[in-house]
């Protein structure tokens, strides 16, 4: 059985400006169909590397494979991308704005503009001015140029950003949406969490621009050796806090439900955690295991919090 050529892969990425490094070489793999995320603090160098990856600017070392091509002008062939907040001319419509973008870029016709226009829910206000539209509807239409001449890889730099969160609903179903009924490959670069944990079925996580973690999101979450959350209640709180700030490998981590603390456990299981406490004198009322989300692994993994 064949092995589908990657839609994207970079093998020893590097960028730098001046004396930092702002990616070092990074390696991502992405499969066809995939809808993944790309993850990190600010500062970490996502959109470095999605404007080499997009040719935007210059690499200085490594390689850029998208659907096996390596020649930068075949690749743009395969990729639709927004990168960071669209822009448009305000004063022509929806449809105008996306046959000036047909046109210059030489690929997609009328019917790729329907199409597009139909899929990211804009069919009916095509003929109005950019300008009466909000922005989530920019956003929208930012996506809709992106899928104009049908590519194979949609690369999209923070879609959400700036949105209320009913603007971030509407275009995370969208993205849903076109992930299912499309043959689509999805790259997404997001600083939130939530939104990413519901919508990638993987996601990769940098830090200075280096990869340390990439996989399935429900395998990462569950991986072998992480910081379990644990619940812990107790009639004596002020004796349970104490004997935890004794523990050196667990970590209070603020309230949880119904006046118990919440509990970081590196390498400990919650059992023995219950068996040290009784040895403690501590009367445990309730200890409640914490099932694992994206955003504790990324704070387990990382040294800086997401902005």
């Amino acid at each position: 059985m064949e092995t589908a050529t990657p839609a994207l892969v970079t093998d020893g990425l590097t960028r730098r400006f001046g004396d930092r490094i702002a990616v070092d070489k990074l390696s991502i793999q992405v499969q066809p169909g995939d809808v993944y995320g790309f993850l990190g603090p600010n500062g970490a160098g996502k959109t470095t590397a999605i404007r080499c990856i997009l040719g935007l600017i210059r690499k200085d070392a490594g390689n850029v494979r998208i659907f096996g091509e390596t020649d930068p002008v075949r690749q743009r062939a395969h990729v639709g991308a927004m990168v960071e907040t669209p822009r448009f001319f305000d004063w022509m419509s929806a449809r105008g704005n996306l046959e000036r973008t047909a046109a210059f870029a030489g690929k997609g016709d009328r019917s790729d503009i329907d199409r597009a226009l139909q899929l990211v829910g804009l069919w009916g206000r095509e003929s109005e001015p950019v300008r009466a539209f909000s922005l989530g509807m920019r956003q929208r239409l930012g996506i809709a140029r992106a899928l104009v001449g049908r590519p194979k890889l949609l690369v999209l730099d923070e879609p959400t950003n700036g949105l209320d969160p009913r603007g971030m609903k509407e275009v995370r179903d969208l993205l849903d949406n076109l992930a299912k009924s499309t043959q689509l490959t999805i790259f997404i670069s997001s600083h939130l969490l939530d939104e990413i944990e519901k919508l990638c079925g993987r996601v990769g996580i940098i830090e200075h621009g280096r990869m340390i973690a990439e996989g399935k999101v429900d395998d990462l979450v569950a991986g072998e050796g992480g910081v379990t959350a644990v619940e812990v209640g107790a009639r004596d709180r002020a004796g349970l806090c104490s004997a935890l700030e004794a523990m050196d490998d667990v970590k209070l981590d603020g309230d949880g439900l119904g006046g118990r603390l919440r509990v970081l456990l590196a390498g400990v299981e919650p059992a023995a955690l219950n068996a040290r406490l009784v040895s403690a004198g501590v009367a445990v009322t309730a200890l409640v295991p914490q099932e694992r989300n994206l955003e504790q692994l990324f704070l387990s993994l990382t040294s800086k919090e997401i902005t």
